[in-house]
């Protein structure tokens, strides 16, 4: 009846699209989260509740379902477990080492400095605030600290002056996922833009999506559009290190490869081994979205030609406190946007609660030059109205 079976490690909206993509080519899907009625667990056939840094809950899902394919979405997972797995027989996507490298900023910027001699900006670690101080004497300032794990952006600043440290610090700790209590200091970098390239890893070799423009608050996306022009050298820059760094981690699926631009060099950032959030776009922007792209390679069927549609942008449908009821109104005004020669679009992710800057939606439009669809979503977005009961 089924093609494969997927055991999906976090249900949140990307892991929804990636259930609707997985679903499209036949295979059955199990949806893990934390809690009940994640997006993802509105469209997959099972669904589990349980804490994916529990061990012990984890072995049990797995042992349970026996999937074909374990997908983590999230990195708060014990990654220990996927590698116990993978050594028994079962595939974890892309690899029980990539999850377990990516679920901290750490180790994952260690492989590509050091093991892979890529540009990053100059970082240290520290586990206290003054280990804090001293990193902040080898970066200079501004820096920006952010915890090794979190999601996101959670938990992420900028310093620019001494005084600022402690309350950057604080807020670090208390942003962080998983139990870690250890931050990332770094160099703050002047870039021009900063960039998300969608590298794809198949049985077939390594693609890369048009290069994503990306503009953030608070550390966490806000818009995104694509495709951000770039030279072809700098483009080719971050196509060479984007593949080292897949290559590297090994297994097949889709990667957001995080890149700051300046105008002379590309940076290495940070790398998610699973769909990115600013790869909301692709839903409308290309001819295979990132999870169509995704699912593919994860089953190990064919990559076509990547094509851009045209100028496309996101922009993110965002709450403003904490609620259990609530509604969802200005659909209809927001896809009224839409003209026979652009498309506006608005994806509801289902989240059964809202929190402050919680993403609820995302609203996606097309325009004759990225200005233009960038200011369509936005004009979309704003049309979605959260309104909240009791």
């Amino acid at each position: 009846m089924f093609t494969s079976k997927i055991l999906l490690l976090g249900s949140g909206e990307l892991g929804k699209e990636f259930v609707i993509s997985a679903k499209r080519y036949g295979c059955q899907v199990i949806a893990c989260d934390s809690y009940a009625h994640a997006p993802a667990m509105q469209v997959a056939d099972e669904s589990e509740v349980f804490s994916m840094l529990d061990a012990d809950s984890l072995r049990r899902a797995i042992e349970k379902h026996r999937p074909d394919f374990i997908v983590p979405e999230i990195e708060a997972i014990r990654t220990e477990v996927l590698q116990e797995f993978e050594d028994r027989g079962f595939t974890v996507v892309p690899s029980a080492r990539a999850a377990s490298l990516t679920m901290n900023r750490d180790r994952i910027r260690d492989v590509a400095a050091r093991e892979l001699g890529l540009r990053t900006s100059k970082y240290r670690y520290a586990e206290s605030l003054d280990e804090a101080r001293a990193a902040v004497e080898h970066t200079g300032l501004p820096c920006v600290i952010k915890p090794v794990m979190s999601s996101s952006g959670k938990g992420q600043s900028t310093v620019r002056s001494s005084e600022e440290l402690e309350q950057a610090w604080n807020y670090a700790v208390a942003n962080m996922r998983g139990d870690r209590r250890k931050v990332i200091v770094e160099e703050f970098i002047p870039f021009e833009y900063e960039i998300t390239l969608l590298t794809v890893r198949s049985r077939e070799g390594v693609s890369y999506c048009a290069p994503i423009g990306h503009r953030q608050e608070r550390g966490d996306y806000q818009e995104s559009w694509q495709p951000t022009p770039m030279t072809g050298k700098l483009l080719a820059d971050a196509q060479e290190m984007a593949r080292k760094v897949v290559d590297n981690l090994g297994g097949y699926g889709i990667f957001g490869v995080e890149f700051f631009v300046t105008r002379d060099e590309v940076i290495f950032s940070e790398l998610s081994p699973r769909p990115h959030d600013t790869g909301l776009v692709t839903l409308l922007s290309q001819n295979l979205s990132e999870f169509d792209l995704h699912a593919r390679a994860v089953l190990g069927l064919p990559i076509p030609s990547i094509r851009l549609n045209g100028p496309t942008a996101s922009a993110v449908i965002l709450a403003d406190r904490d609620a259990e009821r609530f509604s969802i109104e200005g659909l209809q005004e927001a896809l009224s946007l839409g003209s026979e020669e652009n498309d506006v679009e608005v994806r509801l992710f289902g989240k059964p609660t809202t929190r402050p800057y919680r993403r609820m939606g995302v609203a996606l439009a097309s325009g004759d030059t990225v200005e233009k669809a960038r200011e369509r979503a936005c004009e979309a977005a704003a049309k979605i109205r959260i309104t909240y009961e009791g």
